[in-house]
């Protein structure tokens, strides 16, 4: 009986979820919709937009655009929208959203849509008629009868980055695709435009041409060169437009030039070191001169002249004799002058020289 009772609450569990998992599973599988509060509204009212079916989390951009139709989408690109009024949105983890969106009129006439386009990751994109109250209806430009270029296969970013890039300079890809002519008459010479943007940021376009001929019927592969800006890093978008549409879209993952950081750590590094090693080479030359120069100055010696000696005797007598002379006692006698006398002691036997001769020796003691 237990085991009856667990199967039954497991079947009415599983009954549960297998609806919304069904809705999960369809609205990921089917195309994004997008659904107005209003069909028709003039200039400075607003409308409510409401979609589903969208990859959770992605940021979308919503925009009133002209000279557009669901069927062909927007066929001016964002050069046919209202960009200053649009609106970003973020979509909930079940793929869905609700923005209000100011009314604008864009810069060329009805028919109108609000467009709605993922503004990161894979390209998705919906339409719903809208007609701005006031503002002017003309028929669709007829399409040219010669020839029409499309692309055949994905596009794709060929080439990588070098050692100068990594120290900051700009990066380059080549942008590799094939078209084919699917109309009546060869397409001689045709003008692309490429163009990249960062983030939300609308492209910057830039137009390239490819030197050839494509026959109706015929395919090519073209080779576009690509290049950004010196120092740029993050998520790039490179876009490629032929006759006012865009035909194709490229994620493109730049970098940080880590070597720019790295050589602004070692100026930080060395350039004080070697400030310090400058200023001790400086140092350690003024260094010297100040202490010769206080060695330099030196008290005047005195020289002392013995009389009766000439010049060179002077000098060795004065090298080789001590600078004070206790025992130099000079006589009153001109005909003894200059001589010396020797050293005596008092208690010595020796007898002291006179200026007549010898004196008799002294005698100690009682006579």
């Amino acid at each position: 009986m237990n085991a009856r009772v667990r199967i039954a609450a497991l079947l009415a569990v599983l009954a549960l979820l297998s609806p919304a998992a069904a809705v999960s599973v369809s609205a990921a599988d089917g195309p994004p919709t997008v659904k107005l509060s209003k069909s028709q509204a003039g200039t400075g009212g607003s409308i409510t937009v409401t979609g589903s079916g969208w990859r959770p989390r992605t940021l979308l951009m919503i925009l009133i655009c002209g000279q557009s139709v669901p069927s062909t989408g927007v066929t001016g690109g964002t050069n046919s929208c209202a960009n200053a009024d649009g609106r970003a949105v973020t979509t909930d983890a079940e793929g869905r959203f609700s923005r209000k969106l100011p009314v604008a009129e864009p810069p060329v006439p009805c028919p109108c849509v609000v467009h709605v386009a993922t503004a990161t990751g894979a390209k998705a994109e919906a339409d719903a008629i809208f007609q701005v109250a006031g503002h002017a209806v003309e028929p669709l430009p007829a399409e040219p009868t010669g020839g029409r270029l499309s692309v055949l296969t994905d596009t794709r970013l060929e080439g990588a980055g070098g050692l100068l890039t990594w120290f900051g300079a700009p990066p380059a890809r080549t942008l590799v695709f094939t078209v084919g002519n699917v109309g009546t008459s060869a397409v001689k010479n045709p003008v692309f435009q490429v163009g990249t943007s960062h983030g939300v940021f609308a492209p910057q376009w830039e137009e390239q041409q490819w030197r050839g001929t494509i026959e109706p019927g015929r395919k090519a592969r073209i080779e576009l060169p690509v290049e950004l800006a010196a120092g740029a890093h993050g998520g790039y978008t490179v876009s490629l437009k032929y006759g006012g549409k865009v035909m194709a879209e490229q994620p493109w993952g730049v970098g940080r030039p880590w070597g720019v950081t790295l050589f602004w750590v070692l100026v930080c590094l060395v350039v004080p070191a070697a400030l310090f090693r400058v200023g001790m080479a400086v140092v350690d030359r003024v260094r010297p001169r100040q202490s010769a120069r206080r060695r330099g100055f030196r008290l005047p010696e005195v020289a002392l002249r013995i009389p009766g000696l000439k010049p060179r005797e002077e000098a060795m007598h004065a090298s080789s004799a001590p600078s004070t002379l206790p025992w130099f006692t000079p006589d009153n006698d001109p005909g003894t002058a200059g001589r010396l006398s020797a050293p005596h002691d008092d208690d010595s036997p020796t007898s002291r020289t006179s200026p007549t001769g010898p004196a008799a020796p002294t005698r100690k003691g009682p006579p």
